[in-house]
Formats: structure tokens, sequence, C-alpha cells
């Protein structure tokens, strides 16, 4: 089990946070000198990093499929470096969609490996040597802008417009990850993903910053049919909430809920009652992608959950369909100069 955010995280700034101010002051200063004097391993093929100015979920996943879809479509082998968050293996490890369990490689992993060769490696060099000698073309680094490990070619940084950086502190008294004006310094571009205003200072501050700001919107591949079916909806991502929103913009009846911690397995006694619950109010059972693989192979009757339960996954879908190919362009550019000017 993964432990859940604190709230306080995720509201005006409180107690909580002005009592923890002193850690995060260390914590601040620390990441942001990793951020400034960071000397990444230089790989000899672009490296796109999909990242977030905040612990916790924002849209990346999605975000890195969208454009490792665009590099298939331009003739290109991408490849994903995950570090395989919530699962207990700690080599590097080639993903096999149709062996692996999220317990073993997490359950992000599983939803990349369905789309192009995945890595999972807590080493980030060694995972992306790995991909290397994989034969790809293009690395697509799911997470890991704030680390000092991997050169990297383009630093796109996903926003939600609805959380953006909860109440702007620095870990542990908020959820940012290394000071702000160091992290817009060091991105490319930022997504703004959704209708929402939370994010809006920072479009403002990259747009001052001369940076691009990119827009783009979750949208459900499916779910037409569930317009006016009552439903018990249950997820275990950093925020739930979006989930949910997305189910009512469905037209789904949302009767009862259950939030999980992102990353959270569901133990037999969790999977029982949301059984029982669905049964005793006549509901439809509604989850996320990622919540169904991590019930794949799972104890007890998470597979009869699996089986009951309505997945509703959804694609990062950019206001400008041109992006994600820009995107690629600019880190091969990237690359092309860097390697030209290292053998220069």
């Amino acid at each position: 089990m993964v432990s859940e955010a604190p709230p306080f995280w995720w509201t005006k700034t409180g107690w909580q946070a002005i009592c923890l101010y002193p850690l995060s002051f260390v914590y601040g200063r620390i990441s942001g000198a990793v951020m400034r004097h960071r000397r990444g391993h230089v790989l000899p093929l672009p490296v796109i990093c999909i990242g977030n100015f905040t612990i916790g979920g924002a849209g990346k996943t999605p975000t890195a499929i969208a454009i490792a879809r665009a590099a298939k479509a331009k003739g290109l082998k991408p490849g994903f470096l995950s570090r395989g968050y919530g699962g207990s293996l700690d080599v590097t490890t080639v993903v096999d969609p149709h062996h692996h369990r999220s317990t073993a490689v997490g359950d992000e992993p599983l939803l990349l490996a369905r789309e192009a060769l995945t890595v999972i490696s807590r080493r980030r060099i060694a995972g992306a040597e790995r991909l290397v000698a994989e034969g790809v073309d293009l690395v697509i680094m799911d997470d890991g802008f704030q680390s000092a490990r991997l050169l990297v070619d383009y630093a796109l940084i996903v926003v939600d417009s609805m959380r953006g950086i909860g109440n702007g502190w620095v870990v542990p008294s908020g959820p940012v990850r290394a000071p702000i004006g160091i992290q817009m310094r060091q991105l490319d571009a930022i997504l703004k993903v959704g209708k929402g205003d939370a994010a809006d200072q920072f479009v403002r501050q990259a747009s001052r910053s001369g940076k691009p700001v990119l827009v783009a919107n979750v949208v459900p591949k499916a779910g037409g049919d569930l317009a006016g079916r009552s439903v018990l909806a249950y997820a275990g991502i950093a925020d739930p909430n979006k989930f949910y929103r997305t189910l009512e913009e469905l037209g789904a009846v949302i009767v009862d809920r259950q939030d999980f911690p992102d990353h959270h397995h569901l133990g037999e006694d969790e999977v029982s009652d949301l059984l029982a619950r669905a049964e005793r109010q006549g509901l439809q059972l509604v989850t996320t992608a990622k919540d169904s693989v991590r019930l794949s192979g799972g104890h007890g009757r998470s597979g009869e959950l699996q089986e009951k339960s309505r997945v509703v996954d959804v694609d990062m879908v950019f206001d400008d369909s041109r992006a994600p190919d820009l995107i690629i362009d600019h880190a091969i550019q990237a690359c092309r100069r860097r390697r030209l000017g290292k053998k220069a």
C-alpha cells in the first residue's frame, strides 16, 4: 500500500504547513540545488520527460501515451522509462503486460506497456541504457523531472487546472517537489489539463518567461451507455474527484463512491465490501484503468470485482493536434544539437 498524500496539501495554508516549514526550507534548498547543478547522463537518442511540479498525479501517464502514439505514427520506436512506483521489483525489467502483475512492476507501467516497450528501474541510467539496448529511437520518461540522473532534451510539465499545485508549499509542508522558480527555468513547456483556473498563475508565469503553454483535456474513450445509470464508483488514484467528474460528464449517477490511496492494492475485505455494496444497492461498479490492472491476478474475489467493474479509460487530447509531433520534433532537434556539439 502506498501512503495517501496529506489532505492539508490541497487546501489553504494551515498550521500543519507552517509547523513543517523548517523541513520544507531544507528540502527546497536541497532539491533546488540538485536541479540547478544537474549534469545528467547523456544518451545517444532523444529523451522527453513528462513531469509535474508536485507529488501526485496530474495526467502524466495519458500524456506520455499520447506522445508515444504520435511517435509511432511518425515511424519511430518509442520506449517508456518508469521507476515502477508501487511495484516490488528492484531490478531493471522489461515489462510484459501479459505476464507481470502490478504488485511487481506497478500499475502505470502495465498501462504504458500496452502502448510501447516499457522498462522499469529504480536506477534511471540503467533503465535508459536498457531501452537503448532494446533499440528504441526515443525515450519517454514518465516522471523524473526533478531528478539529476538523465539529460533531458524536452521537459513537458503537466498541471491539472483544477488542483494546480495545492497550497503551493514545498514538501513536507505541501506537494511541491522543488521551488517553483527553479522548476520553471528548467522546463520546456507547460501542459494545462482541463478547464479550471487553478493553473492560470503558472500559465502567466510561463508566458512571461517565454515558455510555450499547451492545453489538453482528458477525454473518455467510451462510456456513453453510462448516461442515466446508477453507479458505485471507486478509484485509487491521486485525484479521485477527477474520475468522478468524468463520470458525471458522461451522465452517470454516482450513488455511492469509495476513495483509496494512490496505487493502492485492494485487500480481500475491501473487494468483498465493494461487491456487497453494489449488489445491495443494485449499482453498476465503475473504476479507472489503473485500478482495473491492479485487480488482475489478485487474490480472492479480485477477479470477480474486475469482471463486474466497468472501466472508463481516458485519452489525453491536445487542443492543438500538432502538439505531440512538435514536442517530438523539438526533442530530436535538441538531441542533434547536443550530439553535434559533443563531436565538435
